[in-house]
């Protein structure tokens, strides 16, 4: 049962206000040609049907079991048709959407993260060559716009991911090239309970096929949020507390990567897209080590570390503490001194104390070079001076030092081109004003090297910089010293990047 979930990933729209708000957004013609391109259980059917019972409706189902449920909801229905198929693979779905579309409306609920084995996944990536093939609904969603006739009306109820992940640009453009968005709801997972969907938001996309860029791209939409409950779907012109804003498409399709920055602070969104320079332009932004088997090769200086409880106590004695002068260190090390400390994730801002360590012995070595499961991947970068910001975060992104260490693919490894820069970068990514701008740019918790690479970089007036530096370095002694800091310097530095950058 759990590898037929997996496969499918099915989740059936079981809440009315919903299935309302998206059959109502078709509107529905006596005469429609009407798409269901993952039938499930047929509740959008049943819905469409109810109202118009004359509508030509074809369903496509993969799920056998599915399929046996609509047969027996709409087969005795002659302007139904349910076919059992994949509508990502299916030939005359292919020949209708390479020939402009034939539906006149599509209404969907599609799998999210369905497992596509390999071979398959080798098909989609030449079926759909820029289009992210690793989750389904990008790919139901890019099928469907190209099923849809010039002014053919579409509704899918998806993750809101597509909207800023770098993965989804493609998918982006597709939408903003070539359709019209009338309306995005943005409301969190939770409306629907007991449901485990691994996101926390969905969105609901209405959006009209048009042939026309020009058009495309002068369309306005409204984005609405701030749902508190799904019943708010039934009748959203009449809630009050709904946060509603109209975009301009063209706006978005200027944007980094064509994302939808939707905040409320128009001076980050202005920032982000005037900005002349970005971290990527001035530091590489990398992705660290994996040994592929850390319980064999990581090690810990006491159990009491996070996270460290499964790993064995390193011996103090195999501790290289002399590591950075060895030649050829890529290659590893002879003797029993062979662990070296390694920056982990966490987020710790500044400083991380040391507490894991690596085995990098010549055997350990050649096994991380040469394992599948292994990443030893941008090693130009291990060993050297620089910062390291988490791949995951809690409220707000931290980063701290990597001193001239090894560190892992859980933090994302930040070197700039000018090393006197290191300093106040550390200072920045520690900072309000930071926190804001990847939000921004990637809402979710995570903090990729792609995203980082769009942030926003001023470099300031050399005596501001110098300030920024002796204040930022008067943390880290602390820290060595005492363990700690004082806040009021912390939230100096804040004032003065706020300054730098005009951002409340």
């Amino acid at each position: 049962m759990f590898q037929e979930a997996r496969k499918y990933q099915a989740f059936y729209t079981k809440s009315t206000p919903i299935v309302d708000y998206m059959v109502q957004n078709l509107s529905l013609k006596s005469d429609d040609r009407i798409l269901e391109p993952c039938g499930g259980d047929g509740v959008f059917v049943e819905s469409i049907i109810d109202k118009n019972e004359y509508a030509y409706v074809d369903i496509y189902e993969l799920n056998e079991k599915s399929i046996k449920i609509l047969n027996k909801k709409f087969s005795y229905l002659p302007n139904v048709r349910i076919k059992h198929s994949d509508t990502l693979l299916d030939e005359e779905l292919i020949f209708n959407s390479s020939f402009g579309g034939i539906y006149d409306k599509i209404i969907a609920n599609p799998p999210y993260g369905a497992w596509q084995d390999y071979e398959k996944r080798d098909v989609l990536k030449k079926l759909f060559p820029n289009i992210y093939t690793k989750e389904t609904y990008g790919l139901f969603l890019y099928r469907s716009i190209e099923l849809l006739r010039d002014k053919g009306l579409l509704t899918f109820i998806i993750p809101d991911t597509y909207l800023n992940l770098h993965m989804h640009k493609a998918l982006r453009k597709h939408i903003l090239k070539k359709t019209k968005i009338k309306e995005l709801a943005l409301f969190p997972s939770s409306f629907f309970p007991g449901v485990n969907f691994g996101y926390a938001n969905l969105s609901i996309i209405t959006l009209e096929k048009c042939f026309n860029q020009k058009e495309c791209l002068n369309n306005n939409f409204k984005i609405i949020n701030g749902f508190k409950n799904v019943e708010q779907l039934s009748d959203i012109n009449s809630e009050t507390d709904l946060n509603i804003k109209i975009y301009h498409q063209k706006d978005i399709y200027t944007n980094p990567d064509h994302a939808f920055l939707i905040s409320d602070n128009f001076e980050i969104i202005n920032a982000i897209n005037n900005s002349k320079l970005k971290i990527g332009e001035i530091a590489s932004c990398v992705t660290g080590f994996y040994s592929g088997d850390d319980k064999t090769f990581l090690q810990v200086s006491n159990t009491d570390l996070k996270n460290a409880k499964n790993y064995n106590i390193v011996n103090p004695n195999s501790i290289n503490r002399d590591y950075q002068n060895i030649s050829n260190l890529l290659d590893g090390i002879n003797g029993t001194k062979h662990f070296i400390p390694i920056v982990k994730g966490g987020n710790v801002k500044y400083l991380k104390s040391e507490g894991w360590f690596m085995n990098w012995s010549k055997e350990a070595v050649k096994h991380y070079k040469t394992d599948k499961k292994a990443r030893f991947q941008n090693p130009q970068f291990y060993f050297k001076f620089g910062i390291g910001v988490p791949m995951i975060s809690s409220s707000s992104i931290t980063a701290s030092l990597i001193e001239y260490k090894l560190f892992d693919q859980s933090i994302v490894g930040i070197f700039p081109k000018d090393e006197s820069l290191t300093y106040y970068l550390l200072a920045f990514f520690n900072s309000p004003t930071c926190n804001k701008f990847i939000r921004t740019i990637n809402p979710s918790a995570n903090n990729p090297a792609n995203y980082i690479k769009k942030i926003p970089f001023i470099i300031p007036e050399k005596h501001v910089l110098n300030l920024i530096n002796q204040k930022t370095s008067e943390i880290l002694n602390s820290i060595k010293q005492l363990g700690g800091y004082n806040d009021d310097t912390e939230r100096e530095i804040w004032s003065i990047i706020e300054e730098i950058y005009q951002i409340d």
